[in-house]
């Protein structure tokens, strides 16, 4: 940060000498001073200092119309003058500083210092020869000569150490620098509309200088500072910089400041960029703050730069290195954008299980090693303790200390959190070529969880290319576009007037690309539609719009989701007032009052003539998927001038020109990636502000819903009406009768998305969902960081929608989202695959060196040998196993849900099954393997002795046992060709090949260091065999059932159920998501209560009965819900003592319909919901809500 502080510094001397030279009339710090104004004072700043927005622009060289020449000098003396619109990015950490992080890891701390003593100790010659004395410990150590060997071990200890450590900081360093190339990438996205050379043009934001002409419109996150020059009805949200929430009024001649960082909510308008980069107000806060921490947090609090908040995604993942961080992890702030990823909170938990049990293991083999050593020297053969000796014994202490540590490296999976964050990575990168750009990490993991897909229409399952083609004009419905001449003259003018004036001057149609194309359409892909029908009548729009320039409009209402119309007034030649209005046709038609004829005169248009028309016209268009449009306009007198802002009144009284009825056709690939959608059990819901028969029509193309379902499709009117009680607060058991068949919400606001999104996600039928949202208008953000996975569209979304997203859908099209929750669910895939084939080895190492060390006082695996077995398993198996690609067969499953096992039984199966197999193979070799081989025994090897051969065919054994079982670990759903395509992962053949060279290398080269002697080539193959028995024991254990081995279930269990609550707990509270906690108070009270709940329900049912006799049953079940869905009482998912409740105030009816529906898991909820479709909403008997009526009372007693 040092050098661009120097270089801001020299840029500032530089501007007030230079830039006058430089013929600008205006410095950076007047700039700058400038910038720091708000409101009316920089209004009245501007004008007395610069005469006005003009004067500011001359200063700047710069035509307010024109925007910048783009002449190459020029631009660079801006650069030179103004700086560059870029804020340095904070150093990325060096190689060294990963190296020195790595290094902190507990156990290889611990290793490294037995390392050292051990090499000390080495060196060490005790006194004078009566070593004898010191008996059995010092027999043998002078044997051939080997003592000096004795530093040999410590020494490839250091050396793994060092190994280990290089490959965790690479990994990082790698893992930063693929964040940096997607972070630049994100930010080479980002493009801006500027004028140059009075040529609208796309420009990344980085290119954008003091002096060019920005057009801004609803949903941009504004790039620089500048002074706005005109604008329509523009609303400014500047939270991000001032804290205030209420959206700010921007017009050039109260408040023209606009400043970077900030987004627009509503409107248009054009500005001049007057300060960039760190001269801008958000890039003096970052200079401010300077590098370092405070810029995390303040990335955090502000502008959101993607790249802090990737870096606080990535921070769960280092804490889950190892077991021992978990003191590391409580103190660490919760960091993580909503609550910890699923997986993360699961392996977390399952590395510190482990952890703790390697420690247990590790201190009970040193503690028998030493006891033992003790016992058999100084008590059974009664020697003293000499002052000569010590350093000998020390020795073995230290020997001992070394196989204890060992058995802890081994059991500790250090090689978790390396296989999740290669995994991530690795899908990552790939997912790039998916079209899918991943902000946040865990949220491509999430997304293989995914169980709902709430989605947009428009541009996500559609095309996103309209065109119109029908419309209804001059009281005829034109099934395709009439010839111009069949209109009259006068209903033509004032159709494309009224067009090309009334839609943002940014949407145009542009030639095409390449001969033969579509023509590009640019801009609002409505208006576009609309002006190709422009064209079609043979007239052209821009001659229109050079005769009434955007600065002669006298007033502009936009489009937003509340008026779902756009307006805008010009003022004709005689001083009279015409506006021209466009919007959705259902709401713009109850505003005309008239409607013009075939002659093109206007004539009365009354409510039941609508009706009518609703019918004849708008519902066919609209049940051929056509969106339909209104067009109209309303003429006002000069004098009086009405008051423009009584919106209400404005926008009445209007004569409607024409109805059109605009064609979206849905993306080709949609229906079938909606199917493979539905394959996976995966819901996909639509949620649009189209109108219903719309909605409807295209989500039958789609295959949203097909004929015959049982499913809702319901407007925002009807939806808010559902969910709401009396009082017009949302109530979640409401939510719930709806969701569970909702397929098509039409005509919703953004609120209305954000409650169904949180509804579900908050729900408590069945298991927890997980719902992905896709969105790309600005009003969809509350929705997008409520979900659990936010898609924003990388093309037609706003930079609001994308900063609240997880993934952005460079391509816009539904199919990535399919691709997506493919990478997620490999992801998930991968690391279970690694942890079968890492909790094997784990539990096989640690019995091994744990019984060996026990019975014979020496490990049979060595220290550095236990390393190298680790480096394989942990840093290789991560690699090989987790960069698998995806198959299709992924999406033949449901998805695995939130509260899964992260080991299933039949990985438990896996595991135990080729545990038993090694360990059998091993104890063999162990202790009946001299005779097998005809060979010396290894066992009860002095200190310093050289390596045997017995020792060495063990390890081999043991190593070629891994390299096939990795093989096997390929598979985790039990399937039975493990090598089912294995050459489409060529990383995963180079590392078994190239383990299994350097086993080779190591077993005949290694020698001391190693502690192997080499072994010739019958043994070799003996080994071998050993190994290649694993993939035959493979399929034998395959054809085991699950269904045999109850005890398993709980075994995969086991580590979910009994550790949580005592894990959890001392675990940062906030990791429990608030309603979990909530949960688990309530499951008690739940229990205690039901009993009690279930007389009493009895009691008001008898109640009822008597009170009711001959009337309908009335729907008193929402005041038992009631009380159940307050907190305290949510309920467990799986207690199965629900429908007790819902049978019992259901009619028999409702409990044959009950009893006969499917339960496929897909319509787990319509039991459920049957009985619920037949009770009212509406008709709450007043028996049951008034509060006075006894069975109120009863009610609230319960």
């Amino acid at each position: 940060m040092g050098d661009m502080t120097n270089s801001d510094f020299y840029t500032k001397n530089q501007s007030n000498e230079d830039n006058h030279a430089g013929g600008f009339g205006i410095s950076l710090m007047e700039l700058r001073a400038l910038m720091e104004m708000r409101g009316t004072e920089a209004v009245v700043k501007i004008q007395e200092d610069y005469g006005g927005t003009e004067g500011l622009c001359q200063r700047l060289n710069t035509s307010p119309t024109e925007g910048l020449a783009g002449d190459a000098t020029d631009l660079d003396k801006r650069k030179e003058v103004y700086g560059l619109n870029l804020i340095p990015p904070k150093k990325p950490k060096t190689f060294l500083q990963l190296v020195w992080e790595a290094l902190q890891d507990v156990t290889l701390i611990i290793l490294e210092i037995a390392a050292l003593i051990s090499l000390g100790l080495s060196f060490y010659q005790p006194p004078g020869e009566g070593s004898e004395v010191c008996g059995a410990a010092a027999a043998g150590a002078e044997d051939e000569g080997e003592a000096e060997a004795g530093w040999i071990e410590g020494a490839a200890i250091l050396l793994s150490v060092a190994c280990v450590v290089i490959v965790t900081a690479f990994n990082d360093w790698s893992k930063e620098k693929q964040f940096r190339g997607l972070q630049s990438r994100i930010e080479q996205e980002q493009k801006f509309q500027v004028v140059r050379g009075s040529q609208v043009i796309q420009l990344p934001v980085a290119d954008i200088l003091v002096g060019d002409i920005a057009q801004i419109k609803y949903g941009d996150l504004l790039p620089a500072d500048g002074v706005l020059i005109q604008g329509n009805d523009l609303k400014i949200d500047e939270s991000s910089l001032t804290g205030e929430s209420d959206h700010v009024k921007k017009n050039a001649d109260k408040d023209p400041m606009l400043l970077s960082g900030t987004h627009v909510m509503e409107g248009s308008g054009r500005m001049v960029v007057t300060a960039v980069g760190v001269n801008s107000q958000t890039g003096i806060i970052f200079t401010l703050l300077g590098a370092g921490e405070g810029e995390e947090e303040k990335k955090e609090k502000k502008v959101k730069k993607q790249d802090g908040a990737a870096a606080m995604e990535m921070q769960p993942l280092k804490s889950a290195e190892g077991g021992e961080t978990d003191e590391k992890e409580k103190k660490k702030p919760n960091v993580s954008k909503k609550e910890k990823s699923v997986l993360q909170g699961k392996l977390t938990k399952l590395a510190v299980q482990i952890g703790k049990a390697g420690l247990v293991m590790s201190a009970i083999t040193v503690i028998i090693l030493v006891l033992y050593f003790a016992v058999d020297n100084f008590v059974l053969q009664e020697r003293v303790w000499m002052t000569e000796c010590t350093p000998i014994y020390i020795q073995y202490f230290v020997k001992f200390f070394i196989i204890g540590v060992t058995v802890l490296v081994v059991a500790v999976p250090e090689g978790l959190p390396l296989a999740v964050t290669i995994s991530l990575a690795y899908s990552v990168k790939k997912m790039m070529k998916d079209n899918n750009l991943v902000r946040h990490l865990d949220a491509c993991e999430t997304m293989g969880n995914a169980t709902a897909i709430c989605s947009d229409k428009t541009g996500t399952l559609t095309t996103n290319r309209m065109t119109v083609v029908q419309c209804y004009v001059g009281d005829v419905h034109y099934k395709e576009i009439p010839d111009p001449g069949a209109l009259s003259a006068k209903t033509l003018d004032t159709l494309v007037n009224s067009i090309s004036i009334n839609s943002a001057y940014t949407s145009k149609i542009l030639p095409p690309d390449k001969e033969g194309g579509l023509p590009k359409q640019v801009g609002n892909k409505t208006e576009c539609g609309l002006l190709g029908l422009i064209l079609e009548l043979k007239r052209d729009y821009q001659t229109i719009r050079n005769q009434i320039p955007e600065e002669k409009l006298y007033k502009v209402y936009t489009f937003n989701s509340v008026r779902k119309s756009m307006s805008t007034v010009i003022k004709l030649p005689d001083g009279s007032f015409r506006m021209y209005s466009k919007g959705a046709s259902e709401i713009v038609l109850k505003k005309c009052s008239r409607i013009m004829s075939d002659v093109g005169e206007a004539r009365v248009f009354r409510p039941r003539d609508r009706d009518e028309m609703v019918k004849k016209v708008i519902e066919p268009m609209a049940c051929d998927g056509l969106r339909t449009i209104c067009v109209a306009y309303r003429d006002f007198p000069a004098d009086p001038e009405p008051n423009w802002e009584d919106e209400n009144n404005i926008l009445s009284d209007l004569t409607a020109i024409c109805v059109v009825g605009i064609e979206d056709p849905v993306r080709p690939e949609v229906p079938d990636a909606i199917l493979r959608c539905q394959r996976a059990g995966i819901t996909v819901r639509m949620v649009t502000g189209d109108n219903i028969n719309t909605a409807r029509a295209i989500a039958i193309k789609c295959g949203i819903i097909q004929p015959g379902e049982d499913f809702l499709c319901i407007d925002g009117k009807e939806f808010n009406r559902r969910i709401r009680n009396e009082k017009g607060e949302v109530e979640q058991e409401r939510i719930d009768k709806v969701w569970p068949k909702l397929r098509v919400l039409a005509r919703s606001s953004p609120t209305d998305k954000h409650t169904l999104v949180k509804g579900i996600i908050d729900s408590t039928i069945g298991q927890r969902q997980v719902v992905a949202v896709t969105g790309d208008g600005t009003n969809d953000g509350p929705a997008l960081k409520k979900a659990d996975v936010g898609f924003a569209m990388g093309i037609a979304g706003t930079d609001v929608a994308k900063e609240a997203s997880d993934i952005i859908l460079t391509d816009d099209n539904f199919s990535s989202i399919v691709k997506a929750v493919m990478w997620g669910r490999n992801v998930y895939d991968s690391i279970s695959k690694f942890l079968q084939f890492q909790l094997t080895v784990n539990v096989v190492a640690v019995i091994v060196a744990f019984t060996g060390a026990c019975i014979t006082q020496d490990s049979p695996l060595k220290a550095v040998q236990m390393l190298w077995v680790n480096l394989i398993m942990d840093t290789f198996a991560s690699l090989a196993l987790a960069t698998e690609p995806p198959t299709e067969s992924l999406l033949m499953r449901k998805p695995y849900g939130r509260d899964k096992a992260l080991i299933s039984s039949t990985m438990t199966k896996n595991i135990l099954g080729h545990g038993i197999y090694q360990l059998v193979i091993i104890f063999t070799l162990l202790f009946a393997g001299e005779q097998i081989f005809d060979i010396d025994s290894g066992r009860h090897a002095p200190l310093h002795s050289p390596p045997s051969e017995h020792y060495t065919i063990i390890f081999n054994t043991f190593v070629m046992m891994q390299l096939f079982n990795e093989i096997n670990a390929r598979k985790i759903h039990g399937e039975r060709n493990v090598f089912d395509g294995i050459f489409r992962n060529p990383i995963f053949c180079s590392i078994v090949f190239g383990t299994f060279a350097i086993q080779i290398v190591i077993v005949q080269f290694g020698g001391k260091p190693f502690s192997c002697s080499p072994l010739d080539l019958e043994k070799w193959m003996w080994c071998v065999f050993l190994g290649l028995g694993e993939l035959v024991w493979g399929q034998v254990i395959s054809t085991i059932p699950n269904s045999k081995l109850r005890f398993l279930r709980d075994a995969g269990r086991l580590t979910r159920k009994d550790e949580m609550p005592e894990d959890d707990q001392h675990e940062d509270q906030e990791e429990i998501d608030h309603a979990e906690r909530e949960l688990r108070r309530g499951q008690i009270l739940w229990f205690r209560g039901l009993n009690r709940i279930q007389t009493q329900i009895r009691v008001v049912n008898a109640f009822r009965s008597s009170l009711y006799e001959g009337l309908e049953k009335p729907e008193s079940r929402s005041s038992i819900h009631n009380f159940m869905t307050h907190p305290e009482f949510r309920i467990e998912d799986s207690t199965p003592n629900i429908p007790l409740i819902d049978d019992t105030d259901v009619d028999d009816e409702a409990r044959k319909n009950l009893a006969s529906q499917p339960t496929s898991p897909n319509k787990n909820n319509n039991a459920i919901d049957s009985g619920i479709n037949l009770t009212t909403d509406t008709s709450k008997s007043a028996a049951s809500s008034s509060p006075g009526s006894p069975l109120h009372s009863l009610e609230t007693s319960l």
